[in-house]
């Protein structure tokens, strides 16, 4: 279509298979013959010009595609140049198409006066060198006999059918207009108007005729947005002003792409700074959207979303459908959308409610924001295409608020057509003829398009001495003239009077500027509920707004934020447990020290039992932090409780296991290696056995030292699932729970469980492999080896359900806790009682100092030495025998054994040890009779 708009130099091209497709001259077209247009047309293929109107073609009329990819006499120009005049005749000399040279002779009919040049010639450029003349009446002494047309299309029908009121409008406008002895005395303005249905395509359609039939219009008005696109973008081509009464796409603001375009309907974006003043007047910070997918409504939802962000408001939803609105309106559902601003033509806004009723998206709860240039009774109009009732749609859309332009005038003056809003809108109830203006469309856009027809002819006025001093008349305004376009222009840019609409004023951008009503649907009828004046951010309120909840409602579902915090009484039922295992750990540790001078239990390595005691006590002092929250102490102060907690618990776990691990890793060591160096290592040296703890507890503390500087604890809040409280309550329970943690605190947890599981399971298997050795150097090891089993079988179960059940705070602490308690009691009544036991039970109180100021001796570890390297020889001695007396000896035996008591200071208690001599008389097969000698220690008395 571009190449019927304008004209433009051939377009060349060199192809193999023929000619690239050429443009129309200005004011004309192309005859294609025999095949549609393509890109490429075949050699020898033939094209015909052709002109509009009464324009004839000057140059080459037809044109052939040559070989080579070029059409023939491209270096002559083609135009469609005009040769009619109205009510007039035009003869040319020499007869034929002009051409250059050709003098076109002008006269008029009977009656009609030539006002211009009689005669014009074709120059070299292929123009007329002079302005076609206008023929005139001869009355033309009388006002307004010069006529300047408007081209114009209003919808009659289609989406918006805003015609019905705004063209009885715009006519009662041009009647006022005519008769005005003081505004364009000389001219008189004529409305062409098409219906353009609100289609684009019929727009198109439309706008091919108004360009290309006689006359010459010297402004366009469209309505609808999407046809006031079309033709202001097309406009620019040929020169023209557009001025459109019923347009409110943002899109149109963009004086790049429609410098001539001008409105009388504001923008819609002037509705974004009256919803968000409305915002902050009620205090919501969040908002959803929802809209149908046209120009116009996502350009406004663009602006409003630059403008809410700036407001320090956020868009949480934002949802859009084409016909069906079904689907959009249960997202809004499912997401908890409040506060709903809608954008969408009328007869998409009877489909969304009747979804809203379906999905109760209405009520206290919600607040719908609407466009407000709908018929007042948009929602009681019988719509085929919904399933609801009217009954249903008026409970749907209580309450909703809506924003419109101030479209008529609220005060009572009289502005440039000396009239009266109030006295506008009875003249224009009379020219309808009595219909009812809810059911006429563009009713509400009348005053903008009464008032669009004035701004014209008040410029055009302002245009006609600014063009006398310059030589040019409005008349002589054709589509090649820029000088009288840009003086209308400037006239419209400067516009400002007041009309039945209000203030006239157009921005930098060419679209009005204007107040914004505020009116809310109150028991079925809309109410005036404030004016918002957007050029001074002054919010006039009539306070006067009704809720169906008494007050605005919240922007969401309020969500109260609680806590959940450990049981006191659990916290202290296990805390007493504690108390008491501390308690007994002290008693442990003091019978232990008090008694470290007793042989037996001395014999138990008492330090190492000491350190298991006070690691135990560690332990479960560890359970106290473990159950203090944030009911207890600030949230500042909860790192430091979460360090206590993994100190306490390392470091009684190092010295309560290390120093049980340091004895049975010992037994182990030395009863598992050959008897040459077994013997070497029975004499137990305890700084080793302290060094191996100390290990132990160094890399503890190296450890934890790493992970606190590394990465050091922190409180992080766990969030649930929202629960809804009891009672018709608008608000959420969001349940939170305070856990100690890092960073990294898997990889943490991972070293630290890797390596105390590798000890525990190594204790395990040296107390599996020494449960049958007997030592008097650590007589408990059995006991120790018992509460190993316990403390590795706690521990593994215990890490990783606590895991498992860290959101669980009552089941994790109870689990956690509890384990500790138990390993505790276990490990302490294990190790401390059968020692007790002992000692009260066998009266073996005494120290060994104490036994030795009664016997006046000591005990000598070198005799005892030697009476146990006697017993290893005897048992030497006794398989070489066997090994070289192989004789079998018969059953007749007789073994005599005598018994002798001396005192021996190498015995346990410092008394006497008995020795007995036992002789073994044998004889043989053979008869002869052998005898075996022996002196071995027997029982103490």
């Amino acid at each position: 279509m571009d190449g019927w708009l304008f004209f433009c130099s051939p377009l060349r091209f060199a192809s193999l298979s023929g000619c690239g497709i050429i443009r129309p001259p200005r004011d004309g077209g192309i005859r294609y013959r025999g095949l549609t247009q393509q890109q490429v047309l075949p050699v020898d293929y033939e094209i015909e010009y052709i002109c509009r109107g009464n324009r004839m073609i000057v140059g080459p009329k037809v044109r052939k595609c040559l070989p080579n990819g070029t059409w023939t006499d491209l270096s002559q120009e083609s135009r469609c140049l005009w040769t009619s005049l109205e009510n007039g005749r035009v003869s040319s000399w020499p007869l034929g198409p002009p051409v250059e040279g050709t003098v076109l002779h002008y006269s008029c009919l009977p009656g009609f006066i030539l006002m211009g040049q009689s005669s014009s010639q074709c120059n070299k450029m292929g123009k007329w060198d002079t302005p076609k003349p206008v023929c005139h009446c001869e009355s033309s002494n009388t006002l307004h006999s010069k006529k300047l047309y408007i081209g114009a299309l209003f919808p009659m029908s289609g989406g918006w059918p805003g015609g019905q009121a705004c063209l009885p409008s715009a006519q009662m406008a041009l009647d006022l207009v005519n008769k005005r002895t003081d505004i364009l005395p000389d001219y008189e303005l004529e409305l062409i108007h098409y219906d353009s249905m609100c289609d684009p395509g019929e727009a198109t359609k439309l706008l091919y005729d108004l360009l290309y039939t006689e006359p010459i219009k010297i402004v366009l008005m469209p309505g609808c947005s999407s046809v006031s696109t079309l033709v202001a973008e097309a406009a620019r081509m040929w020169n023209l002003i557009v001025l459109s009464y019923g347009s409110s796409s943002p899109a149109l603001s963009n004086r790049q792409r429609f410098p001539t375009f001008f409105r009388t309907h504001p923008s819609a974006t002037l509705h974004n700074p009256t919803r968000v003043q409305l915002f902050q007047k009620w205090k919501w910070t969040k908002i959803a959207t929802i809209q149908q997918t046209t120009e116009v409504f996502t350009s406004t939802l663009d602006d409003l979303e630059e403008r809410v962000k700036e407001a320090g408001i956020e868009i949480s939803v934002r949802q859009s459908f084409l016909t069906d609105p079904a689907v959009a309106v249960k997202n809004l559902k499912r997401q908890d959308a409040r506060i709903i601003v809608g954008l969408f033509y009328e007869t998409e806004a009877r489909k969304v409610f009747c979804e809203v009723y379906k999905d109760k998206l209405y009520g206290k709860k919600y607040v719908w924001f609407l466009i407000g240039w709908y018929a007042d009774n948009w929602f009681k109009i019988k719509d085929p295409s919904i399933n609801c009732t009217v009954e249903q749609m008026t409970e749907a859309v209580e309450g909703h608020v809506t924003t419109e332009i101030v479209m008529l005038n609220p005060e009572t003056v009289r502005g440039a057509s000396n009239l009266t809003s109030q006295e506008f809108l009875a003249q224009l109830m009379s020219k309808l003829g009595g219909k009812n203006p809810e059911e006429t469309g563009g009713f509400q856009e009348a005053p903008l398009a009464y008032d669009a027809v004035w701004a014209l002819a008040l410029a055009l006025n302002k245009t006609v001495r600014p063009l006398k001093a310059k030589g040019h008349r409005l008349e002589d305004f054709n589509y090649n003239n820029r000088d009288i376009t840009a003086e209308i222009y400037r006239a419209m840019n400067t516009s400002s009077f007041e009309g039945v609409s209000g203030h006239v004023v157009f921005d930098a951008q060419g679209s009005r500027m204007a107040w914004t009503l505020i009116e809310q649907l109150q028991g079925g009828s809309y109410k005036k509920i404030g004016y918002y004046d957007s050029t001074k951010g002054n919010l006039s309120w009539y306070g006067n707004d009704k809720w169906i909840g008494l007050e605005p409602p919240a922007d969401q579902t309020m969500v109260i934020e609680e806590f959940r915090y450990l049981s006191q009484k659990l916290f202290v039922s296990v805390s007493v447990f504690a108390g008491l295992g501390i308690l007994l750990g002290v008693i442990c540790l003091t019978f232990n020290i008090y008694n470290s001078n007793v042989r037996y239990i001395q014999n138990s390595q008492p330090y190492l039992n000491n350190m298991t005691a006070v690691g135990c006590m560690m332990a479960l002092a560890a359970v106290f932090p473990l159950g203090i929250d944030g009911l207890h102490v600030h949230r500042r102060k909860f790192p430091v409780v979460c360090q206590f907690r993994l100190w306490l618990l390392g470091l009684g776990f190092s010295l309560a296991y290390g120093s049980m691990f340091t004895k049975i890793w010992w037994v182990h060591t030395v009863f598992t290696k050959k008897d040459e160096k077994k013997d070497k290592r029975k004499h137990l040296e305890p700084w080793k056995l302290y060094a191996t703890v100390g290990v132990l507890l160094c890399i503890d503390v190296l450890s934890l030292m790493i992970w606190q500087i590394v990465d050091p604890l922190h409180v992080t809040v766990e969030k649930f699932t929202r629960e809804a409280p009891k009672g018709d309550l608008d608000v959420l329970i969001q349940p939170l729970l305070e856990h100690c943690s890092s960073e990294k605190m898997n990889t943490w947890l991972g070293v630290v469980y890797g390596y105390k599981g590798l000890l525990l399971l190594l204790g395990i298997f040296l107390a599996y492999e020494t449960k049958s050795i007997s030592t008097e150097k650590i007589n408990d090891h059995r006991a120790v080896g018992m509460a190993i089993y316990n403390v590795a079988v706690l521990c593994m179960i215990t890490a990783p359900v606590t895991m498992i059940l860290s959101s669980q705070q009552d089941a994790s602490f109870a689990f956690a806790s509890l384990a500790i308690v138990f390993s505790v009691y276990i490990t302490l009544v294990v190790l401390f009682v059968p020692k007790m036991r002992r000692l009260i039970t066998r009266g073996e109180w005494q120290s060994d100092a104490q036994e030795t100021m009664k016997t006046g001796s000591s005990t000598n570890n070198n005799d005892e030495e030697k009476s146990r390297q006697l017993e290893r020889e005897n048992k030497e001695l006794q398989k070489i025998i066997q090994e070289v007396s192989p004789v079998l000896y018969s059953e007749r035996h007789q073994t005599t054994k005598v018994c002798v008591s001396r005192k021996q200071p190498t015995a346990p208690t410092g008394g006497r040890m008995r020795f007995c001599t036992r002789t073994n008389s044998m004889v043989d097969n053979e008869g002869i009779s052998r005898s075996d000698v022996r002196s071995e220690p027997c029982a103490i008395e």
